[in-house]
């Protein structure tokens, strides 16, 4: 009996070892990049290390600042939010066009592991 049940504690523990090992989705690359300063894009690509589970994936656009106006609450954007064409990718469309200013993209990247990560970036549209 006890030769069946360090079988099974050995069990347990890789598996929790296997869970445990799975990493969380984070932002490899983003076009455009933190900081940039770009004309504006007609889309903005986000990559992550994992594949993402576009159901409970996301991003928001908001426009933090603009030129002529120093006390300018943030505007959410409106864009379309779509999986790429690499399932590690992330693709927000802007409605219409981004006019000059200051953009902050907010996502939340969920991958098989089912842990959701937040995180953001700025850029600038000339």
């Amino acid at each position: 009996m006890r030769h069946s049940t360090a079988k099974y504690f050995l069990a347990v523990a890789i598996s929790m070892a296997t869970f445990v090992a799975q990493a969380h989705p984070e932002l490899a690359s983003a076009k455009p990049a933190d900081k940039d300063n770009v004309q504006a894009p007609s889309r903005i690509e986000l990559h992550f290390t994992e594949n993402l589970l576009t159901k409970y994936s996301g991003a928001r656009l908001v426009m933090t600042a603009m030129p002529g106006m120093s006390s300018h609450s943030p505007m959410p954007v409106a864009v379309k939010v779509s999986a790429g064409s690499d399932p590690k990718t992330m693709v927000i469309t802007p409605v219409k066009p981004l006019p000059t200013g200051t953009y902050k993209v907010e996502w939340r990247a969920v991958s098989s592991d089912t842990h959701p990560r937040t995180g953001n970036y700025s850029f600038s549209v000339k």
